[in-house]
């Protein structure tokens, strides 16, 4: 996704003469990552996430074909669009290219106008792509991320806990009483419920690290990510205070007198065995719970299988 004013373009060839050159001729218009070999590209590509690569194939050691296919292989740099610039200019060799995900394939010699109009090309596709992705993972209602953008994002949050051994919080939230605040006041202020919750979550999350999204009709879900348990357990207190801050009117006979949210959240920990349904469940159960506890308060699980134990509450 194009999200910075010049876009990144990472160049990889083993040969400095072509690194040069190619860096001259984009440098104007993109920022330049070099890379002098397919592992150098590979390490780039996951640190720094470039809007797109041009890409050699005769490199030693790792040929451009093994990179791409790496590249595709990984979640977080599977999207990154390739352009091959490549000596090799038999058809099986370009085909293979655009088999393997490339989006092009610019043959050596090169003429500097062509690599241009090329790379301006794709990136206009690109910025138009993520244009389009952008609006199909929003939830129109709240503006933050949809169904779809959380089950994308949280089955690549679990790859990448499993592959770097980190954990991670999943939280299930519910707006209490919902549905009769909505038989009260009607649809259309549920609805205007439902920005101010939204908006009040979001306000307190790390939108580089973390992601707030509407699951599903009142319930809301978080996922957290590079915090230990104190600074999720202090986030998601955060979320609940927000919320808790809005003061919107409920006006229910029992005492119920302002909008308020449940939580129920886990800690994730993947191994090879585990998958994110299961975590999911574990913290729709602890939702429940926290509901079935009086609501407006959060539960957290302890430990692996965390909604078979006693759940903490903050």
């Amino acid at each position: 996704m194009i999200s910075k004013e010049r876009p990144t373009v990472l160049i990889v060839d083993d040969e400095k003469s072509n690194l040069r050159i190619l860096s001259d001729i984009l440098r104007e218009d993109v920022s330049v990552i070099l890379a002098k070999d397919g592992r150098q590209a590979i390490a780039k590509a996951r640190q720094m996430k470039p809007d797109l690569m041009l890409l050699d194939v005769v490199m030693p050691g790792m040929d451009g074909f093994s990179v791409i296919s790496e590249l595709k292989r990984l979640p977080e740099t599977s999207s990154i669009p390739v352009i091959f610039v490549s000596a090799l200019s038999d058809v099986d060799s370009e085909a293979n290219g655009l088999r393997l995900g490339a989006c092009d394939y610019i043959h050596k010699p090169f003429h500097a106008d062509i690599v241009k109009a090329r790379v301006q090309l794709h990136l206009k596709l690109l910025q138009q792509r993520s244009m389009l992705e952008r609006l199909s993972n929003i939830d129109p209602l709240t503006s933050v991320a949809n169904r779809r953008k959380f089950d994308e994002s949280l089955k690549v949050t679990w790859e990448q806990s499993q592959e770097q051994k980190f954990p991670f919080a999943l939280v299930m939230i519910d707006v209490d009483y919902f549905k009769q605040y909505n038989d009260t006041f009607g649809h259309a202020a549920g609805d205007a419920v439902l920005e101010k919750v939204a908006a009040a979550i979001e306000s307190c999350i790390d939108p580089e690290d973390d992601l707030v999204a509407r699951y599903g009709g009142e319930e809301f879900v978080l996922v957290l990510t590079k915090k230990d348990e104190e600074c999720t357990q202090r986030l998601t207190k955060a979320c609940w205070n927000a919320v808790k801050e809005l003061n919107i009117p409920h006006l229910r006979e029992d005492s119920i007198e302002h909008i308020t949210v449940s939580m129920g959240g886990v800690y994730c920990s993947p191994d090879s065995t585990s998958e994110p349904l299961e975590a999911l469940g574990e913290a729709d159960q602890l939702l429940y719970k926290a509901k079935q506890n009086g609501r407006n308060c959060i539960l957290w699980g302890v430990g692996q299988n965390s909604s078979t134990n006693n759940p903490l509450c903050v």
